[in-house]
C-alpha cells in the first residue's frame, strides 16, 4: 500500500479530502491526515470568534470518513525527506511515499521588539479563543490596539466595535489608506465606516517595540489594554526550517505541478507554497485540485500534465460588522449589504458542500 501524508486539514487539504474521497482514491492507496485539531477549522471567520460574535462550533466542519483515511492529531516537529518521514512530538514518525504540506502561516512580527510576547494573535483557533477571553473580559472604557489594517486587522475592528461598542479600539496602519491591496475608493469607503462606528484609524503609523499593555509608534508609548496583531503572516516553523529556495515570508519556491523542484513526492499547499498570488482560501483550493490531478495520473501509471492554467481567482470579501461588506469580485469594487449578504452566502455554501 502506498500512503499518501496530508499535513494540516485547512482549505487545501480539505479540498484534497473531498477530491479524492470517496469514490476517487486507488484500492492500494492510504491517506493518513495529520492535523492538531480534530476538525477542519473555517480561517477566514476566526476575527468573528474572537470578537465574539459567533460560538466556536459555527467555524468547525467534520472531516470526511473513509476506511483508508487515518486521522491522527498530533503537532509536526520535523520532517526527514531522506528517509521519507514525519516526526511529531510525544508520537511515532509516520512514513509517507507522497507528501503534501499544507500546516499554514503563523503572524510575522518583522523583528518588532516585544510584539510576539504581548501581543494577541488570530491565526489559529487555540489562539482566536484565547484572544476571545482576554478582549471579552475587559471593562468599559479599555483600550484595543489592532496592529495591521489589511484584511483581517479591518475585519476584527468592524467585528469588535459592534460586539463592544463600550471598548475604544485604535486600528494602526502604515500606510496612508488602510486595505493598501485594494483600490482607494474601496480604502475610503471603509475608513468612512469607521467614522462612523467610532474606530480610530491611525495611518502611517510604525509599530517600533511592544511592552504590556502597551505599544510604541514612531517609539511613542500609547496604553493599551489589549494589543491584537495582524501585522503579516509568513509560513509555518516548518517550512521555513526546510532546505530549499524560499521567498521573503520563508514560502518554499515550488514546480509548476505544485511539488519542490527537487523532489516530486512532495508538494506544497496554501500559505507555504511561494505564489504569484497573496495566500487565500481560494488559491489553496485551486493548487489541491491541479495536485489531485497529477497524483491520479501519477497513480495510473500516466504521465504528470505538461503545465496547468494559472489559477484564477474569483475575488475577495470582506466583513464590516454583521451588516456591510466590501469586495473585489470580477475586478469590480462591491460595497454595502450586497456584498455583506454575498460572503456569508459563500460561507453557507461552504459549510453545506462539505457537510
Amino acid at each position: 500500500m502506498k500512503n499518501l501524508v496530508i499535513l494540516g486539514g485547512g482549505y487545501g487539504g480539505m479540498k484534497i479530502l473531498n477530491e479524492l474521497l470517496p469514490n476517487h482514491l486507488p484500492e492500494n492507496v492510504t491517506i493518513t491526515l495529520i492535523d492538531r485539531v480534530p476538525y477542519h477549522c473555517l480561517k477566514t471567520e476566526y476575527y468573528a470568534l474572537a470578537a465574539g460574535t459567533i460560538s466556536d462550533k459555527e467555524i468547525r466542519v467534520a472531516f470526511p470518513e473513509h476506511s483508508r483515511l487515518d486521522v491522527i492529531y498530533g503537532e509536526v516537529t520535523g520532517i526527514d525527506t531522506k528517509d521519507r518521514k514525519v516526526i511529531l512530538k510525544d508520537a511515532e514518525p509516520v512514513s509517507f511515499d507522497d507528501l503534501i504540506i499544507g500546516l499554514g502561516c503563523e503572524d510575522n512580527y518583522h523583528d518588532v521588539p516585544g510584539a510576539e510576547q504581548f501581543t494577541y494573535s488570530i491565526q489559529s483557533i487555540e489562539k482566536s479563543r484565547l484572544t476571545y477571553s482576554v478582549l471579552n473580559n475587559l471593562g468599559p472604557g479599555s483600550v484595543v490596539g489592532i496592529v495591521g489594517a489589511g484584511l483581517s486587522g479591518v475585519e476584527l475592528a468592524s467585528e469588535l466595535s459592534e460586539s463592544r461598542e463600550d471598548l475604544n479600539i485604535k486600528l494602526f496602519d502604515r500606510g496612508n489608506h488602510i486595505l493598501s491591496s485594494f483600490p482607494e475608493r474601496l480604502s475610503k469607503y471603509v475608513e468612512n465606516w469607521f467614522v462612523r462606528n467610532n474606530v480610530e484609524i491611525i495611518n502611517n503609523s510604525n509599530i517600533t517595540k511592544v511592552e504590556e499593555n502597551k505599544l510604541y509608534n514612531h517609539d511613542q508609548p500609547i496604553d493599551c489594554n489589549v494589543i491584537v496583531w495582524t501585522a503579516g503572516i509568513q509560513a509555518s516553523k516548518i517550512v521555513r526550517d526546510m532546505e530549499g529556495e524560499k521567498d521573503r515570508s520563508g514560502r518554499m519556491v515550488i514546480s509548476p505541478l505544485h511539488h519542490l523542484p527537487n523532489d516530486e513526492h512532495i508538494f506544497i499547499l496554501g500559505d507555504c507554497a511561494s505564489l504569484p498570488h497573496a495566500p487565500s482560501a481560494q488559491l489553496a483550493e485551486g493548487q489541491a485540485e491541479q495536485i489531485v490531478e497529477v497524483l491520479k495520473r501519477r497513480w495510473k501509471g500516466e504521465a504528470p500534465p505538461a503545465s496547468f492554467p494559472q489559477i484564477k481567482l474569483k475575488g475577495i470579501l470582506g466583513s464590516l460588522g454583521k451588516k456591510h461588506g466590501f469586495g473585489m469580485m470580477a475586478e469590480r469594487p462591491i460595497t454595502g449589504r450586497v456584498a455583506r449578504l454575498l460572503k456569508s452566502g459563500i460561507l453557507w455554501m461552504y459549510k453545506f458542500h462539505k457537510g
